[in-house]
Order: structure tokens, then C-alpha cells, then sequence
């Protein structure tokens, strides 16, 4: 079942734009390994959710996996063949805002090997360039 919101103040959001670099939510910080996202992108919930069931089928129970993003803007699309005008469009679906240097997943509770493996998994479902990257020791 793909995320969503319970709730919103708004329906409906204007675009926005996605610029710069990520500030937060760019280091490991729950699990052990991590997927970092290289490019700007606005991720749906379908394929935040087709890397979680990717992630999971690999480590078949064993380990732990964090999402780090959330959908949390409304995007609308008009039906096809709709001629201009009328109001703004139903919500279609839900997107998360990536920037580069968001981390995606996080891994814990297994080798690096496996870690390496599924994370390569979850990363061929995504729409950016990723890479995979260990937890910082703090000194």
C-alpha cells in the first residue's frame, strides 16, 4: 500500500521548485549502510514503495530497512483530452521532494555484502543516481 498523508491542511500545492543541495536528512542515521540520491527528483509513493518490496523479497526477513522519505505533496494531472480551464486538477498522487544528498533507505542488522546487494536492488527502481555509503564514525 503506497504512503500517504492522514491528513492535510491544504489539498492541493503549487509545484515549487527544488534547488540546491540537501541540509537534512543526508547521513546514516538509524541503520548501518544507506541510499544516497545524486540528482534532484520528486519521488512517488509507487516507487518509494516498489524499493521497500524490492529491499524486502532480497534480505527475506533478516535485518532491519528504514525509509527516510516521505510523500507528502499532492501532485494533480488532468484527465487526457480535457480542454483548458475548469480549476485545477484532482490530486493524481503523491510525491516526496529529493534533493541531492537526501538519504533514501537505510539498512541495519546485516553483512555490508548484503546491504551492498539489496540497496543495488532498490536503487535500480529508483528515478535518480544513487550510491551506497556507510555510517560516519563521529570522533
Amino acid at each position: 500500500m503506497p504512503m500517504l498523508p492522514k491528513r492535510m491542511k491544504f489539498r492541493k500545492q503549487q509545484r515549487g521548485r527544488l534547488r540546491g543541495n540537501a541540509t537534512r536528512g543526508n547521513y546514516v542515521a538509524y541503520g548501518d549502510y544507506g541510499l544516497q540520491a545524486l540528482q534532484p527528483k520528486w519521488l512517488t509513493a509507487r516507487q518509494i514503495e516498489a524499493g521497500r518490496i524490492a529491499a524486502q523479497h532480497f534480505l527475506r526477513r533478516q535485518g532491519k530497512i528504514y525509509i527516510r522519505v516521505f510523500p507528502d505533496k499532492p501532485v494533480s494531472k488532468k484527465p487526457l483530452e480535457t480542454r483548458m480551464g475548469k480549476g485545477k486538477a484532482e490530486v493524481d498522487y503523491w510525491a516526496a521532494r529529493v534533493k541531492p544528498g537526501t538519504m533514501l533507505y537505510e539498512i541495519s542488522g546485516v553483512t555490508e555484502e548484503i546491504a551492498k546487494e539489496a540497496l543495488a536492488r532498490v536503487a535500480q527502481k529508483m528515478p535518480v543516481k544513487c550510491r551506497f555509503v556507510g555510517r560516519r564514525l563521529s570522533v
